[in-house]
């Protein structure tokens, strides 16, 4: 045990070593082919100068005002798209899963809509909601709702048809059917959504803000385009990157908390 404990250790350390090394590798050459102008900094940036951008935000504020002011209206327009459509999407795809004849019915225009470019909308979002968080909201929803409807209405679909059965033999009524059995089967399915869906939420708020706003980080990356600042691109990128991870920790943890019968990873897995 303790030997394998051991392994898992020194396992863990390489993963992490190497994931620094990587980083490193990519920031320093990045950096060096600035310096030594093999890169062009005016259009590529360069790490230092990406640093200094987000610093000067931070103490400066941006065009738009205080940097943390940005980041809380695009975290607000991602956390409300996200949840509105995390809602939206399970309770269609549970409703679709279990009612094949409204599936039948209704399954051609969905795959229609899905088949559609939806960042597109966000165009006629800020047309009919304004410029205010609406359309952010709106297009975030949409952006979400898909990924998690497809999981959910499989997850339905693919719960052990004998577990139904037995359920059912036990005296199971519709209602219990679905709080007992199919929504706790389709809970990997749906969980596993979640980790792609926030991502997706936050390029519809972003998206959104970039096509028309007033502020948020997609207005600081529109700013900076347009006075050729790919410091301040980039920066913002790396603003959204850390949101987008500090989210996917979140997630992870909301996963092990409400899947606790999943077996844990053997030591040949890979955490990503």
């Amino acid at each position: 045990m303790q030997a394998n404990m051991a392994r898992v250790r020194r396992r863990r350390l390489i993963i992490n070593v190497l994931r620094v090394l990587v980083l490193v590798i990519i920031i320093g050459g990045w950096e060096l082919g600035a310096r030594t102008k093999i890169i062009d900094p005016f259009f590529w940036g360069q790490p230092s100068g990406i640093w200094a951008q987000i610093v000067t935000w931070a103490v400066n504020g941006t065009a738009q005002g205080p940097l943390w002011e940005q980041i809380a209206v695009t975290l607000e327009e991602t956390v409300l798209g996200f949840l509105i459509g995390v809602i939206l999407g399970v309770v269609f795809g549970i409703l679709l899963g279990r009612n094949r004849f409204l599936a039948d019915v209704l399954g051609p225009y969905i795959k229609a809509a899905n088949a559609m470019p939806r960042v597109v909308l966000g165009s006629i979002f800020v047309i009919g909601l304004g410029l205010g968080i609406q359309s952010k909201v709106a297009l975030a929803v949409v952006l979400v709702f898909f990924i998690v409807f497809f999981n959910a209405f499989q997850g339905v679909r693919e719960v052990d048809r004998n577990l139904l059965a037995n359920a059912r033999i036990l005296g199971a009524n519709s209602r219990r059917l679905s709080t007992d059995v199919i929504i706790p089967s389709a809970l990997t399915w749906i969980i596993a959504s979640l980790h792609t869906s926030f991502s997706f939420a936050l390029v519809g708020a972003v998206v959104g803000e970039f096509l028309g706003a007033t502020q948020g980080i997609g207005l600081m990356i529109q700013t900076a385009q347009g006075t050729f600042n790919a410091n301040g691109v980039f920066a913002a990128m790396v603003i959204l990157a850390a949101l987008a991870l500090i989210s996917e920790g979140l997630v992870t943890a909301l996963e092990n908390r409400l899947i606790t019968w999943r077996p844990t990873s053997t030591i040949n897995d890979i955490s990503i």
